[in-house]
Formats: C-alpha cells, structure tokens, sequence
C-alpha cells in the first residue's frame, strides 16, 4: 500500500513539473521616468503575472548596418539601468518579466523590412546586434527575468542569414539561464527555422480575422479557426509551446481587418470591437494546453493618462476591454505541453 501511494504521489509530482502557470502578460512600455509603485499598481489591478520590458536600439535607416542602444539619449526605460529598474520594481511586486530588446528604424519602417546590401553590411549588422542582445542577456541573467526575447519580428534578417541566429542562440544560452523565445510576427512565424532550439514559439498574434466594420463575436470566432489549427500544428511537430509574445487589436471600426495597423487613421472608435475581439482571442486560445499566454500590446506606465473612451489606439487602459482583461487574468490557467 506504502508503494502505491508513493507511486502517486511521484507521478503526481512529476505532472506537476510539466504544467506551467498561463502568461498573463502585458508589453510594458518604456518611459523617460523611473517605475514607481503608483506605475506598478494598475498591473497588479488587473492580475498580470508577467510584464515584458522593452529596451530599444535604433537604426537610422532600413538598410543601415548599425545599431545605436543604451545611449544617454535614449529615454531611460529604453536603456540598460532603466530596463533594470523596471524589472527589479516589477519582481518586487511578484511580476515576473520578459526582457524583449527591440529595433526601431526612423520613420517607424516595419522592421520585417531590415535587409543589408552587401556582405561586410550584413557582418557588420550581426556585430552590432549580438552586442545589442548580449547586452540584454546578461542583465536577463541578473535579474532572473524569467524569458528573453531574442528579436522581434526582423523575417528579412532571419530569412537571410539563418546561421548567424543560430549562432546568436547559441551565445545567448552562454550567458542566459532562462527560458527564450523569438517574436515572429503573425505572417512570418511558419517559416521561422530555428523553433527547436527555443522553448517558446513566439508569435505576435495580428491575424486578419474579419473585415466587417462591426463584427459580431461569432463571426471574429470563425475567422480564427484557420490560423488556431496552423499554430496547433506547429506547437504539436516542434513540441513547443505556443507564445503570443503580442496580442491585442485597437479600439476602432475594422479592429479585426487588419490588426497590425500602426498608423493615427480616422477610423471610428469602437471600444465594444476591442473588448468583444480581446474575448475571443482569450475564450479560442487560453485553455488549451499547447498555448502558453501572452503579453497585450500595450501598457503604459502612466495609466491615469491614457487610453480612455475617445481613444481608438491598441491601449486597453481606461477602457471596457481592460476589464475583460482582468477577469481573464483573474483566472488560473496552465498549459502543459
């Protein structure tokens, strides 16, 4: 009898061991100020365990080879001591983080775009980016920040030179201890080639859904089902989870049609499109144990001063969708794949 319970409790334990808290998560925006508490009590409002912290390089145009980063210009949570900072007040809470350098190219060029002229271009591209993400590592390291995020969406870099990433990944593992995951963006993530060698499939999750002006939660439902089984797959083949290292849709007519849209347009706002599509990314996706959670595009530190009713940006802050948000991150969810 002694070693039938002690058999259930092994396997018990053993189950236990593969099954991990969802990520309910939010893409902390940098600013030029420090994190204070007042900043870290709307996250803790609405029960986010995770938050990524987003230190920004800057590359002055699309085929420039050099990468400008934590420098005394830049704003302080988009630098090495301010990224630190973030992320110390946010373990202090029990937030655990994402560290998730990030490109900005002038003008806001989609960096999908990012593509040398030359070979010396492309060495000297990869120079620099290692530093970048090597910087970032080992403050990851010492941190214990929990995941780091090794680029975000940069298809032409990846398409182009696949060996230097998977050398990248190898020298961050040197120095990171940590689980690590690639920020594909949605049109790119199948053809990513380095999955295996990550623990997270990351995708940032701005799938066309519907063009409807107004769509209804049903029809929003039927056009995820394409993309929901494409992700399945590949989360089952390469035996890893799936991330959404970025999920969310803007307040506004059309908030399914194409919910990577950046640009300020006139669109109407339509706060119940954000908050009915937000449900439904939640309701298809959080319980299903190949999928890990995600981080909602965007969350700014001042919370007091953003989003709210006439808004029609990604922001759910000050808005119905951020209630939605809390009462599915009020939830216990785990995945185990």
């Amino acid at each position: 009898m002694k070693k039938l319970i002690m058999l259930v409790l092994l396997i018990s334990l053993s189950c236990k061991n593969n099954v991990e808290d969802k990520v309910n998560g939010v893409s902390f925006v940098s600013s030029g100020d420090e994190v204070a508490q007042i900043h870290v009590n709307p996250v803790l409002d609405i029960h986010a365990n995770y938050a990524a912290i987003m230190p920004f390089g800057f590359i002055p145009e699309a085929d420039s080879s050099e990468l400008i980063f934590n420098s005394e210009r830049q704003w302080f949570g988009e630098t090495r001591i301010g990224a630190k900072q973030y992320i110390e007040m946010l373990h202090k809470n029990g937030v655990h983080t994402m560290m998730k350098p990030q490109i900005w190219i002038r003008h806001g060029e989609f960096t999908g775009n990012l593509t040398m002229q030359s070979e010396a271009e492309w060495e000297n591209l990869e120079d620099s980016y290692s530093k970048f993400i090597l910087l970032y590592a080992e403050l990851a390291q010492e941190t214990n920040t929990e995941i780091l995020c090794i680029g975000t969406e940069l298809a032409s870099f990846v398409k182009n030179r696949p060996e230097y990433w998977n050398r990248l990944i190898t020298e961050v593992r040197k120095v990171y201890k940590g689980k690590i995951t690639y920020a594909a963006n949605w049109d790119e993530y199948a053809k990513t080639p380095f999955w295996n060698k990550l623990d997270f499939i990351g995708v940032n999750a701005y799938f066309p859904i519907c063009e409807r002006q107004n769509p209804t939660m049903q029809t929003m439902r039927e056009g995820w089902q394409p993309w929901k089984t494409k992700l399945k797959e590949l989360a089952l083949e390469v035996k890893k989870p799936m991330l959404f290292t970025e999920f969310g849709y803007r307040s506004m007519d059309y908030a399914g049609k194409k919910p990577w849209l950046v640009e300020r347009n006139e669109e109407k706002v339509n706060l119940q499109a954000q908050a009915d599509a937000t449900q439904v990314l939640f309701e298809e996706f959080w319980d299903e144990d190949w999928f890990a959670g995600g981080f909602v595009w965007k969350w700014f530190m001042h919370h007091d001063k953003v989003g709210g009713l006439a808004d029609n940006r990604f922001t759910p802050q000050n808005k119905p969708a951020e209630s939605v948000i809390r009462k599915q991150y009020a939830k216990l969810h785990r995945y185990n794949l």
